[in-house]
């Protein structure tokens, strides 16, 4: 197989973990390169979750995922501003429903307190009912975590990878790994479906598939267990009507429940179940799932407005063989470093994994000089919607593009579009262009949009409108039978 690239680092996998540890080993005098199979990043785990930043109260008390979930909540206060990450600190709420629930929220009080969770609180059915009116009136009590809140993770792994991308990474997408080479014990080179890599680092972040990349190594400690959640999406017009932030119910030993939760761009959702399974590649969702996560949403919010769901979907987490996350160097071989088992709080987790597996390899003899050229900051985004009718007018009259309005239902241009797809790490499908700007995120879920992103993609990628893709690979949009249909004119 051809090299087409020597380095020090390859970071495997570009979800929220490999974009920030890729993020942060930018910040050190080190060539790096991160892959990814798929044509965008963040196209797995981090794109099908609760989107939730927890503070830190349900992890068992010494292990990683209670130390990482802390210090993670902690660096996404930090981060926030300095990567634009849409982030909402609402808070969330446990909220038992009898006694022997309230026995158990109150241990975790306890158990939140010794994580190191800040401002952890107990509340009454009053505190509860005035934070959270549309709750069943009949619940006991609640935990309340105020430094808890829900953030956009595509856009923090994609601000994660494009900060990366500024101090000097490479980020290559649709680059398979399908071996790794090993000599004497040691790392030697990935082997990949672009090329051969040669590089005396390796970094397991590859979610799902963490454990076959190990393998591929040499190393088969553990393994790694699909667990998927369903669920539903509702429309914008319900949130009044629903939630003001995040709502648990009562934990159970695998999971952290169905919830009633909102998002950082005013939907609500219910969410998700656990449903151990051993296909990696399945995230049907089934209605035997649904029901089930409607009528646990319903007994947290009775009323709850079915007529408004606009989509379902599900997402698959990565569950290890050792019950916490797995972090640091592999024993067998040497060069190889892991970040697996990332489930929740993965998402929390994730700038202080990044942290710590950096620490690691400087306890473990790797010389890590600082950039003094580092840049921390990403240039801002236009968010057209959101701004003022005057300032509006005045990027319209610099490109009209952005008087040209793509998306209805989230009044998503053109100009913003073609933005997302030139971006560092830009968009390459049309999941990729909803992800970055929400264009086919609405209530019609693309359904007006949707040939209109195809037909700017192909115009912008100099590609035939048969090539453009949805999300994977090998997920075409349109087929050459249907080509003379898929003449759109971009300027109409």
């Amino acid at each position: 197989m051809e090299t087409i690239l020597k380095t020090d680092v390859v970071v495997i996998g570009g979800g929220i973990v490999g974009t920030a540890i890729a993020r942060e080993l930018s910040k050190y005098e080190l060539d790096l390169v991160l892959v990814e199979k798929e044509p965008d990043l963040a196209t797995g785990t981090t794109k099908a979750n609760s989107a939730i930043l927890h503070a830190g109260f349900d992890a068992p008390h010494g292990s990683l995922k209670a130390r990482t979930n802390v210090r993670g909540n902690q660096l996404y206060h930090e981060l926030e501003d300095e990567l634009g990450l849409d982030i909402k600190w609402t808070g969330s709420l446990v909220v038992a429903t009898n006694e022997e629930e309230m026995e158990t929220v109150k241990n975790l009080v306890v158990r939140g307190k010794e994580n190191g969770v800040p401002g952890l609180m107990m509340l009454s059915r009053d505190e509860v009912l005035e934070r959270e009116p549309n709750l069943n009136p009949t619940v006991e009590g609640a935990l309340w975590a105020p430094t808890a809140g829900v953030c956009w993770p595509f856009g923090a792994a994609l601000a994660f990878a494009q900060c990366a991308e500024q101090n000097g990474a490479k980020v290559l997408t649709e680059c398979a790994v399908e071996g790794i080479e090993t000599e004497n014990g040691a790392v030697k080179a990935v082997l990949t479906s672009q090329g051969r890599i040669e590089t005396r680092l390796i970094i397991n972040a590859a979610g799902l598939y963490a454990d076959a990349v190990s393998r591929m190594a040499g190393d088969d400690s553990f393994t790694i267990t699909p667990r998927k959640g369903e669920y539903i999406f509702f429309d914008k017009s319900v949130k009044k009507d629903l939630v003001n932030g995040v709502v648990f119910p009562t934990p159970s030993k695998i999971s952290k429940g169905i919830l009633v939760c909102t998002t950082t761009h005013g939907n609500t959702f219910i969410g998700p179940n656990a449903q151990g399974q051993e296909d990696k590649e399945d995230k049907a969702t089934t209605l035997t799932g649904l029901n089930e996560i409607i009528a646990s949403a319903k007994k947290l919010m009775p009323a709850m407005p079915m007529h408004a769901s606009i989509t379902q979907f599900s997402g698959l987490r990565a569950v290890s063989s050792t019950g916490d996350f797995i972090l640091g160097p592999s024993e067998s071989v040497i060069g190889l470093i892991h970040a697996a088992g990332m489930q929740s709080p993965g998402l929390t987790a994730a700038p202080a994994v990044a942290e710590e597996l950096v620490e690691m390899l400087r306890q473990n003899g790797e010389q890590l000089d600082p950039k003094t050229s580092f840049k921390a900051r990403l240039p801002k985004k236009v968010v057209f919607h959101k701004l003022p009718r005057d300032k509006q007018a005045e990027l319209i009259n610099k490109d009209a593009l952005y008087g040209r309005v793509i998306c209805r239902c989230e009044v998503i241009t053109e100009a913003e579009i073609i933005a997302a797809i030139k971006a560092p790490c830009g968009a390459r499908t049309v999941d990729g262009v909803k992800r970055r700007t929400r264009a086919g995120m609405g209530r019609c879920q693309g359904g007006f949009c949707g040939p209109r992103v195809t037909a700017i993609l192909a115009r912008e990628l100099d590609i035939p409108v048969t090539e453009v893709r949805k999300e994977r690979a090998d997920s075409y949009m349109f087929y050459d039978k249907l080509s003379g249909i898929c003449e759109v004119d971009n300027h109409e």
